[in-house]
């Protein structure tokens, strides 16, 4: 009694007939969300080709899915929420989610107390997933998460060396093409408003704009370089020290859209035109950009691909949880330079 006869197929052939691992066929079996549909029909078909029965009381032990992914936001300064890119990839992210069934739940971490809270909510089964964003270096939360086997995608990274899956933009690159433009159009005095240099992001872009410099054989002179935080406030400041330094300033590259709209203000405030006298760049293509004065010419950063992209790469950690072997996954995505009148 009870005991199961040799000819019926084991979850496990039915995750070798399908090419899966063992803990996708339970995630099918369970009608959980989280499964490509195409992995998912593979799984189906490995199923009434074997004729696979379920053991509908390990089935009802294992329980469904929590059905949901966590967006976890790691930034301190509250301030920063009200920028652009917090609501453009809330947007991106929410649309790659629309057809998987799975709800995006959003949270703050800012402390090691919420750190810990946030760790054992996850743990308990509450998400199948988690999402994190703007992760500064040294923040142990990614490494916490991958410890405790939680599928985890960063957007962006913490160092050069990140072990955690990640999808990022080519940030180097995409400045390194911005200050190629602005020396290809003659400009020789070119100033940088970075952002928050503990954040591997604006350390990037600012080496972009060191690399171009240096190609050209002009020196990156350190008070050409100005820190701000990706704030329009920031870039005001920023700018308005820059012409202080430099009053022979031509150009300037900003490390985002909202920075440059600051680093404008700063600059009609001190009777530059733009760009005529200094040309300005920004980071990111934000709606934003389209409706400065003049309109920005900005590095476009593919955020509706970002939102798809680490989506598709957490999915993939969440059907490969069971597996005793998992890859981290690295993506980085081009970016393009795209002309408006402000440069």
């Amino acid at each position: 009694m009870g005991r199961r006869r040799p000819d019926t197929p084991t979850l496990e052939e039915v995750a070798a007939h399908a090419g899966v691992g063992r803990g996708t066929v339970s995630r099918v079996v369970n009608n959980a969300a989280g499964v490509k549909d195409s992995t998912r029909q593979a799984v189906q078909r490995a199923i009434a080709e074997l004729g696979y029965v379920p053991n509908l009381a390990a089935r009802s032990l294992a329980g469904r899915g929590a059905d949901a992914v966590a967006l976890v936001m790691t930034e301190p300064d509250w301030r920063l929420f009200a920028e652009p890119f917090f609501s453009e990839i809330v947007r991106s992210l929410g649309d790659a989610l629309a057809d998987t069934g799975m709800q995006l739940l959003l949270t703050l971490v800012r402390s090691d107390a919420e750190r810990r809270r946030f760790l054992e909510y996850a743990r308990g089964g509450r998400v199948d997933g988690v999402l994190l964003m703007s992760v500064h270096a040294g923040d142990p939360l990614p490494d916490m998460l991958a410890e405790a086997r939680l599928p985890t995608v960063l957007l962006g990274r913490r160092s050069g060396d990140e072990h955690v899956s990640y999808v990022d933009a080519d940030n180097t690159g995409g400045a390194r093409n911005a200050v190629s433009h602005l020396l290809g159009t003659g400009r020789r005095t070119i100033a940088t408003i970075t952002g928050p240099l503990d954040m591997y992001v604006a350390q990037c872009r600012l080496r972009g704009y060191r690399e171009a410099l240096a190609q050209a054989g002009l020196d990156a002179e350190r008070s050409l370089i100005a820190e701000g935080d990706f704030t329009e406030e920031s870039g005001r400041r920023a700018m308005a020290r820059l012409i202080e330094r430099h009053p022979d300033i031509d150009a300037v590259l900003a490390a985002s859209d909202t920075t440059a709209a600051g680093a404008l203000k700063a600059l009609r405030g001190a009777g530059r035109r733009v760009p005529q006298d200094v040309a300005v760049i920004g980071f990111d293509d934000f709606p934003l950009a389209e409706r400065t004065e003049p309109r920005l010419t900005t590095v476009r950063q593919p955020l509706a691909e970002i939102g798809r992209a680490m989506v598709r790469l957490l999915l993939e950690e969440m059907e490969e949880a069971a597996e005793s072997s998992i890859a981290w996954r690295h993506v980085v995505l081009r970016t393009e330079l795209v002309l408006r009148e402000s440069a």
